[in-house]
């Protein structure tokens, strides 16, 4: 009945369904990349998970500045509590997963390797959203992040190999009930700001959600390149 059509017009009008569509391809082939294939089948190289892991890592600090910045920005406490409890995993299971990872893997050098230039371009997208302050274009980089590992993660969950928890947590911590009421949380937030922004605001937003899928595809493309390092 006409419920029913109301319901998948109000899908269709998300803002946050609105930026994923304007990322089109590019979006399909960062979740379907494979670097997610390869890891949930655990037979990733680990040079390239490596690369990934020390680089990934070095993102934790401008993403809790991000995802702090949102906390502070967000218009209610019932607007806080979720991005709170959710940056408590970030600062806790997630850092130490980097940590166990990292010693699994050998890493022992970590603080002698350079940031790659998709670190410095991503670190420095967060870091620059965060202090404008805007909380439409915060969400907007948070989005992609979460959503994207999301998509990848829900795609992989059942098919991932369970022998070594380098590669099955990092599925894991992407993918289930939780972590997708967490992207649910985010998403409804950026869709209450789109509803408040007028043209150019929406249009920012949109501008910096591509800015970060392209990021996001940098850089699983970097984990796969080869330097006189490896």
């Amino acid at each position: 009945g006409i419920d029913i059509v109301i319901h998948y017009i109000a899908i269709i009008m998300r803002f946050s369904n609105e930026l994923r569509e304007a990322a089109g391809s590019q979006w399909e082939r960062v979740v379907n990349h494979k670097f997610t294939n390869e890891l949930a089948s655990g037979n990733i190289d680990r040079t390239v998970l490596k690369k990934y892991l020390v680089q990934d890592h070095r993102f934790l600090d401008s993403f809790v500045i991000l995802l702090s910045s949102i906390v502070a920005k967000a218009r209610s406490l019932s607007d806080r509590i979720p991005g709170c409890q959710f940056l408590a995993i970030i600062t806790g299971k997630e850092n130490t997963y980097f940590e166990r990872s990292l010693k699994k893997l050998g890493v022992s050098d970590a603080q002698n390797i350079p940031d790659a230039p998709c670190t410095i371009a991503f670190c420095k997208l967060m870091r620059e959203t965060a202090n404008s302050g805007n909380l439409g274009e915060m969400l907007a980089v948070i989005v992609v992040c979460e959503w994207s590992y999301l998509c990848w993660g829900s795609r992989v969950q059942s098919v991932t190999n369970r022998d070594d928890f380098v590669t099955y947590e990092w599925v894991d911590l992407h993918a289930g009930k939780y972590f997708s009421g967490v992207v649910e949380y985010f998403r409804d937030l950026l869709d209450k700001e789109g509803d408040l922004l007028d043209e150019n605001g929406r249009e920012a937003c949109k501008k910096i959600f591509l800015e970060t899928v392209q990021c996001e595809e940098d850089f699983f493309d970097f984990a796969y390149t080869t330097t006189t390092n490896d």
